[in-house]
């Protein structure tokens, strides 16, 4: 019974730091909006899209985690991340020459 007491107050904790890293991200865009997706053994990602077109992510351990901080952040959730979600990214020539880099092997 201790053991899983200290599991759910370890996954609070890491749901409660990724709330803040959000609410940290959505302070300094303006606004977020986010979507979670499961990415295997790692865990989950949680994609965030600011109001200004910037954009991150985190990771969290879980998938339920990462739904948790998102709903301790009070951001909006999207089910997938297309149509005017992504469109909502604003890429630079960074991103643009990182993407034709892969591309071509480099």
């Amino acid at each position: 019974m201790a053991d899983t007491q200290q599991v759910d107050a370890r996954a609070e904790r890491k749901a409660a730091k990724l709330a803040r890293e959000i609410d940290a991200f959505s302070k300094a865009h303006g606004g977020a909006e986010g979507q979670v997706a499961y990415i295997g053994q790692r865990g989950a990602r949680i994609v965030l899209v600011g109001e200004d077109g910037g954009w991150g992510d985190l990771v969290a351990p879980t998938y339920a985690i990462a739904e948790q901080a998102v709903a301790k952040s009070g951001i909006t959730l999207h089910e997938s991340f297309d149509g005017e979600f992504a469109a909502k990214v604003t890429t630079g020539s960074y991103e643009w020459k990182r993407m034709a880099g892969i591309q071509v092997g480099g």
